[in-house]
């Protein structure tokens, strides 16, 4: 009997100073991970304010997703180093379920998950559709494999470059002649289905002035594979002042 309590306070102290030990080692982990995110840009190009809040709402994710991804890969890593059998036939040792752990994890984890959902989630969805009305109405026509863009309710229309003014809300009106196409322009991540028979939209107010000349990212690409030439299915994207924009309007009869 006297053996088993002297083995029972053993394999606590151990358990005790494994915790202390895997505990330590995921606060290091978690320091440097979170250092690494904040200091780190993983973002393309991005030019408009919906750009901005996405882009924000991936970092406080990646902020979140980081004690959970180290704890997971310290504890893997330590019951990988220190309990692997060091040869013989013999089984490893049993080991109990931990009730206390266990429901710490899914405690943690369902507030964590909680939270996300309030913020990016909620207030994300509610930011990205703020600001409902737009300062410029743009009609667009997706057809395999080309898009065009109708000014001005109908004043005129070009299938070149997509031009438009910086820090004014824009709207997308869109429907599509043959299939499903998706209006997707990377530098300000917004992507949204064009549907034959239906008119989708969306709404973007672009804050960086420039060009496809000068950033790949500011196009309008078809991102719904569309056949053949579904890759060639994009047109560059310029953001001006106003002032030069409401030129380019008028010199084009808009």
């Amino acid at each position: 009997m006297g053996g088993d309590v002297q083995q029972a306070r053993t394999d606590s102290d151990t358990g005790r100073n494994r915790l202390i030990v895997v505990g330590a080692i995921w606060l290091v982990a978690t320091a440097i991970g979170e250092w690494l995110v904040l200091r780190t840009n993983l973002h393309p190009f991005g030019a408009s304010r919906e750009a901005r809040i996405t882009d924000d709402a991936f970092n406080l994710l990646m902020v979140f997703s980081v004690p959970v991804f180290t704890f997971v890969l310290v504890v893997i890593g330590y019951a990988l180093v220190s309990d692997r059998e060091r040869g013989g036939d013999e089984d490893g040792r049993s080991i109990r379920t931990n009730r206390l752990f266990i429901g710490s994890w899914l405690g943690v984890t369902t507030a964590l998950s909680i939270v996300v959902i309030i913020t990016p989630g909620f207030s994300g969805l509610d930011e990205l559709r703020a600001e409902p009305e737009p300062d410029l109405v743009i009609d667009v026509r997706a057809e395999r494999w080309s898009w065009a863009y109708t000014y001005s309710d109908g004043a005129f229309e070009t299938q070149g470059d997509l031009v438009l003014p910086v820090d004014r809300r824009v709207m997308f009106r869109m429907t599509s002649t043959d299939l499903i196409h998706s209006f997707w322009i990377p530098a300000f991540r917004i992507k949204q289905d064009v549907v034959p028979g239906k008119v989708t939209s969306t709404m973007v107010t672009p804050e960086e002035v420039g060009s496809f000349d000068n950033a790949d990212e500011l196009r309008v690409q078809c991102a719904e594979l569309c056949g053949v030439g579904h890759a060639r299915m994009f047109t560059g994207v310029t953001v001006m002042e106003q002032d030069a924009f409401d030129e380019w309007l008028a010199a084009r009869g808009g």
